[in-house]
């Protein structure tokens, strides 16, 4: 069995780096699978992207579709044009798509034209909100999906609601977990641990790039204005996303306790999430790392289409209304904070699972 991963933007390294271990594993056992590794270049900041491949012991993949950059329409274009070239001269008999980005969309979309099965792993989230890029991508990669590799029981649910059939969905847990779980015992100390003398559970990590939240100049401010105010002067980590360091540009948001810094490998980034006193975030990812690492999260969306992080973890949707704020951080300073559980299967043997499918599926077609 010849498979085709697809990597393109931040995320999907995490999701990818224990598929191809447990490939590997397999392989080495004498199982007729193989591999081959197409990064579409979708996110090209070394930060992004570089970082991962060296920290989490991804080989170079076997082509750089180098995608990056444009409009949502060009980058689809983009990718699209040189993945139906790359599967073209490099025949698969599986494409395997990862999580929600852009590339997941395209080169499923490709991969169909072309007559080659698509799994997807990360299948059947979804939070509602069709002015989400990210949804779009869903939708739309699940309606021409194969195989269905999901991460929860309201996935499973989600994809038996839109038609798809018991026998082609595999409820397998989160390889983005596997990786976290995998890699704790390595997270790196980042250079600020010393610049902003933080110790464990006394500061708050910071994240923010989705549109709602950095594109609206007065938004922007008054998120920062009261995450500042309500924070008992802790510090505040912010590793800054590339869009939103944009838009911070010239709205003098400033104060002694706010350490902008730039975006940081997942090394680095983990150390502190794992050590945070709270993370605030609009990030749907991060809420899934909190949640296995216990620590407390406030989500700055009015929707999420991870509600597991809600239900059994340590995350709080609060919404984007800047007001919600105040009374989040009360809740935490009052110790009331939810000690939350992890989801079923998110135990670091999702790729496994996936890879053992994959080989069954390769068993029953021949």
């Amino acid at each position: 069995m010849n498979i085709t991963i697809i990597a393109g933007a931040r995320p999907n390294f995490m999701k990818i780096a224990p598929i191809i271990d447990a490939i590997k594993k397999k392989k080495a056992e004498n199982n007729n699978i193989n591999y081959r590794l197409v990064h579409t270049g979708q996110h090209y900041d070394k930060k992004m992207s570089g970082d991962f491949f060296e920290q989490l012991g991804i080989p170079e993949p076997d082509a750089n579709l180098e995608a990056g950059g444009g409009t949502q329409a060009e980058q689809t274009a983009a990718i699209m044009i040189g993945f139906e070239k790359d599967l073209m001269t490099n025949p698969a008999d599986l494409v395997l798509v990862v999580g929600d980005v852009t590339s997941t969309m395209a080169c499923a979309i490709t991969a169909q034209k072309l007559h080659v099965k698509v799994a997807h792993v990360e299948a059947g989230i979804r939070s509602g909100d069709w002015t989400m890029p990210e949804e779009i991508n869903r939708l739309v990669t699940d309606s021409i999906t194969n195989y269905f590799f999901t991460t929860s029981a309201t996935a499973n649910e989600s994809l038996r609601n839109s038609g798809i059939t018991g026998d082609r969905i595999f409820f397998v847990g989160n390889t983005m977990i596997d990786t976290l779980l995998k890699n704790k015992s390595r997270f790196i100390r980042p250079a600020v641990w010393n610049e902003a003398k933080l110790t464990d559970h006394n500061y708050f990590v910071l994240t923010l790039h989705r549109p709602a939240n950095v594109d609206q100049e007065q938004q922007l401010k008054l998120l920062m204005s009261e995450i500042i105010e309500h924070s008992k002067g802790l510090p505040i980590i912010f590793p800054v996303h590339p869009r939103t360091a944009k838009n911070l540009q010239g709205l003098g948001i400033s104060a002694p306790n706010l350490y902008f810094v730039e975006p940081m490998s997942y090394l680095e980034f983990n150390y502190l999430v794992e050590r945070a006193k709270l993370v605030v975030t609009d990030s749907g990812g991060i809420t899934e790392e909190t949640t296995v690492m216990g620590v407390p999260c406030v989500t700055l969306r009015d929707n999420t289409e991870r509600p597991e992080t809600i239900t059994i973890g340590t995350n709080e949707l609060i919404g984007t209304n800047p007001d919600a704020i105040k009374p989040a951080f009360e809740k935490l300073f009052s110790g009331n904070w939810k000690k939350g559980g992890i989801p079923p299967l998110w135990d670091g043997k999702a790729a496994e699972r996936i890879v053992d499918s994959l080989l069954n599926i390769s068993l029953q077609k021949n």
